[in-house]
Order: structure tokens, then sequence, then C-alpha cells
């Protein structure tokens, strides 16, 4: 879909507050769309699609529990080169 939009205004951005039990997510990401959409139909009390911006974006309203940031640490050496290891030997 062309937008007009460059890539770097094409953003994803999460809205929750501590005394409201609900988040509200706006993206362009097309893979995150797709995963909410199907979420909101499989789980339509938790989340639902609110707007729809006409340049791609997407709004959501979600219960903010169902939300986790994942943090991830780098692999070491030993692990990297194990990982490649298996990778090859599979």
């Amino acid at each position: 879909m062309k937008t007009g939009l460059t890539k770097k205004q094409k953003v994803t951005e999460v809205f929750y507050n501590a005394k409201d039990p609900t988040a509200e997510i706006y993206t362009h990401d097309t893979k995150l769309k797709k995963r909410l959409l199907s979420y909101a139909a499989k789980y339509p009390e938790l989340c639902r699609q609110t707007d729809d911006d006409g340049q791609g974006g997407l709004w959501f309203e979600i219960d903010k529990y169902r939300i986790s940031i994942r943090l991830t640490a780098p692999y070491s050496e030993e692990r990297r080169r194990k990982s490649s290891d298996y990778a090859k030997s599979h």
C-alpha cells in the first residue's frame, strides 16, 4: 500500500498508564497488524481494532496485561559457535 509516508514515519506506539486496564497500540507494522487482527478475532473481549488512519496505520485497544516486553541478552561467542555448529550438522 502506497501511503506517502517514509519508513521513519511508519511507527508503532504503545500507550498505557497505571490507572486504566487497557493499552492502545498504533502501528504500521504489517506483521504486528496481522497478529493483532488475528488476536482480536480470537479474543474480542481482550482486544479490538478501534480505528484505521487511512494511511496504513491501525489503532487497537488491548488488555494491558496481554502485552509484554522481552529483553534478551546477546549471545556469548561460545553460544554463537555452538548454535552455528548445530545448524551446520542438521
